[in-house]
């Protein structure tokens, strides 16, 4: 758990292109606001759950009285990454008994972790979230415990009404996306992973862009930079050094990948952070 608490807007809950290496769990009290996502603009109102995934580009539009809590979450619960991949979610979801008594009490037991204030580049950025990191390392077990139960079930809200992938009932496909998650920091070659699916190279390229949407290199780039995003923001590292410790073995291929997924480069993307 990165940050904890409740927020209330007139009109003034407006930022465009946000995007985080965490992900974002909301619970609406009052008013309205609108959630501008990729693919889809989302209607936020009272008594309804929300989230958004880590990386998700998404803005926010409020034109009134808008109040609702927060929970900002990194590796909050195991294999997230894993769960996304997974399974579609929906984003919104009816609150379920208790749901805001939850929140209440993690906003009571971790005032400090507020937001400074609402405006994303205000704690979105490398040094507030290398403090917000240390902080919750620093909890006892105990309450690192209590947190983790919280967000799980309010997670489970979402994951009773995600839909399984195509991938998850293929047990090839699994130990695929398995070895991937594991080997981030590897050069992965796409031989190795259609002999773990136990089929022919050319079939398995196929088979992964018709359930993933991608071919298996292009998945693989796009999770090896989520993982230089969050190295960017949480550690004094160079590129070079970044892309060697993610496999890439010519740091300027990583950087022209890394601008590819993500409009920028490495090094912009670490000074618009800061």
């Amino acid at each position: 758990m990165l940050n904890v608490g409740k927020a209330q807007h007139n009109g003034d809950w407006n930022w465009r292109e946000v995007s985080s290496p965490f992900t974002r769990i909301y619970y609406v009290t009052k008013g309205e606001a609108w959630l501008h996502l990729p693919k889809e603009k989302v209607k936020l109102r009272p008594h309804f759950l929300y989230i958004i995934p880590a990386y998700t580009l998404h803005s926010y539009e409020c034109h009134g009285i808008f109040e609702h809590y927060y929970l900002h979450v990194y590796e909050g619960f195991k294999n997230e990454t894993n769960v996304f991949d997974m399974y579609d979610f929906p984003t919104e979801e009816r609150a379920g008994e208790g749901d805001e008594q939850l929140f209440m009490q993690m906003t009571h037991a971790h005032p400090e972790a507020q937001l400074p204030e609402s405006n994303p580049k205000a704690y979105d950025n490398v040094s507030r979230f290398t403090d917000y990191v240390k902080r919750y390392n620093a909890l006892e077990l105990w309450e690192k415990m209590r947190l983790r139960g919280a967000t799980l079930l309010l997670f489970s809200r979402f994951m009773e009404h995600a839909t399984p992938r195509v991938q998850t009932k293929d047990e090839r496909m699994v130990k695929v996306l398995d070895y991937i998650h594991n080997h981030i920091d590897e050069d992965i070659d796409v031989g190795i992973l259609s002999d773990i699916a136990c089929v022919s190279k050319p079939y398995f390229i196929r088979l992964f862009k018709e359930i993933l949407g991608m071919s298996p290199l292009q998945y693989v780039i796009r999770k090896k930079v989520s993982r230089a995003q969050l190295l960017l923001m949480t550690e004094e590292v160079s590129v070079k050094e970044i892309a060697y410790r993610l496999g890439f073995n010519d740091h300027s291929y990583f950087i022209r990948q890394f601008r590819k997924v993500t409009g920028v480069t490495p090094l912009e993307y670490r000074t618009r952070m800061r």
